[in-house]
């Protein structure tokens, strides 16, 4: 009977010529790794500020859907009204508003596009469209060439109106 002796080869001898190999395919993979993981932290901060935004627009519009004479100050126009609220909002969720244009403008007929009076009896149940609009630097993470042109904007169409849900 023949006896067979095996032997069991060393960790660090199964491939010398491997020796290296994980260390250069982690410094090729990593930079492609962690600039896929920037992108994506980058467009979650752009995604929840357009959130923040139309989130302000919507509630700033819903005053001028509801029977707004009490809320208004004495002398103030609802259109510097909802301008406020919807910047004093983006300010406490942490967007600087001081930095953020909002356009008030009509949304139909001859008015589309021009500036919108709430204010006026002429433009009741008339549609009418708030924007607000922050540039890219302002809200992003990283600074980037390719964004310093873009802003991110939100906005929304609402009928003039005075709905009023106590009498």
């Amino acid at each position: 009977m023949k006896t067979t002796v095996l032997h069991r080869r060393q960790p660090n001898s199964l491939c010398p010529e491997r020796r290296g190999a994980a260390v250069v395919e982690f410094a090729l993979t990593a930079p492609i790794f962690l600039m896929l993981i920037l992108g994506v932290v980058e467009i979650g901060t752009v995604l929840d500020t357009s959130n923040k935004l139309e989130t302000a627009v919507r509630t700033g519009c819903r005053l001028a859907s509801t029977d707004w004479v009490t809320v208004v100050p004495e002398g103030a126009s609802l259109n510097s009204k909802i301008e406020s609220d919807i910047l004093n909002y983006l300010q406490a969720v942490g967007i600087p508003k001081e930095h953020v244009v909002i356009d008030i403008v009509g949304a139909e007929g001859a008015l589309e596009g021009q500036p919108f009076d709430l204010n006026d009896p002429d433009n009741e149940h008339g549609l009418f469209k708030v924007t607000a609009t922050i540039p890219y630097e302002h809200v992003g993470t990283f600074s980037s060439k390719y964004m310093t042109q873009r802003d991110v904007s939100a906005s929304l169409v609402f009928r003039s109106g005075r709905v009023n849900l106590f009498q």
